[in-house]
């Protein structure tokens, strides 16, 4: 292809892929005699700087990312989408005011609405709808409103629970990088590892979730049988008293 038809294929302008080359996002085209031809690695070098242009990053930063990979730009995809990737595994869901009164009943008044549009369980989208982030945490709300707790206080519950996570979280994402992330980049970033070191980050998802999960059920029996051995041996104090009068 001549840059022409590279930019037609491209939907964008000659001036764009020209300005590209100059960064040194695009690589020279192939000159034969004095015209310069481009193929099909140049088309996938300009798709993937409008995806990536689309997660966030600057044309500074494709340009490192480009660079570090040696430009392999499939391991720059693969990484960058692993980066980007939610860790939590449910899909949100769209509701409008109406079906959170209907599913919250008064606990959907304005008050509670603003604290978990706060805490981040609802984003707000306009029109009168709401995004639940996590319904798993909106159907614990409701089944805590049915045991008596008031929303306010299962609110504080959650809360606190995010504040823990989000400590645990912290740690597992320095632990990536002082391991495994911080280490590659003083070797140079050498090619043949990307792949390696996207692994690592993808196999960290499941393994500090069943860290945390693991580590939360020996938390919770440890203060259960310390809360309730205290109740149970008030209980079994009462009964012996009541035995001998």
């Amino acid at each position: 292809m001549t840059i022409d038809e590279l930019a037609q294929r491209t939907r964008l302008t000659v001036r764009n892929i020209r300005a590209y080359q100059s960064r040194g996002l695009v690589p020279p085209p192939e000159l034969r005699g004095r015209t310069g031809y481009y193929g099909e690695d140049h088309v996938a070098r300009i798709e993937l700087i409008r995806e990536l242009q689309s997660e966030g990053f600057n044309l500074e930063a494709i340009r490192r990312l480009i660079e570090g990979a040696g430009g392999e730009t499939e391991e720059v995809l693969r990484f960058t989408k692993a980066v980007r990737e939610p860790f939590e595994l449910e899909e949100p869901r769209e509701v409008d005011l109406d079906e959170l009164e209907e599913t919250w009943g008064d606990r959907a008044d304005p008050r509670i609405l603003r604290r978990a549009l706060e805490l981040g369980l609802l984003r707000e989208l306009g029109d009168g709808r709401y995004e639940e982030r996590s319904p798993r945490l909106s159907r614990a709300g409701l089944e805590l409103a049915r045991l008596g707790v008031e929303a306010e206080t299962g609110l504080d519950v959650i809360a606190t629970a995010r504040r823990h996570a989000e400590g645990v979280a912290e740690a597992y994402v320095q632990l990536f990088l002082n391991e495994i992330w911080k280490p590659f980049v003083a070797e140079g970033r050498p090619q043949e590892r990307w792949p390696e070191v996207r692994d690592a980050l993808e196999r960290l998802r499941p393994l500090a979730g069943e860290v945390l999960l693991a580590v939360f059920g020996l938390a919770m029996t440890e203060a259960t049988e310390r809360a309730f051995g205290r109740e149970l041996d008030l209980i079994k104090e009462e009964v012996r008293r009541e035995e001998a009068a």
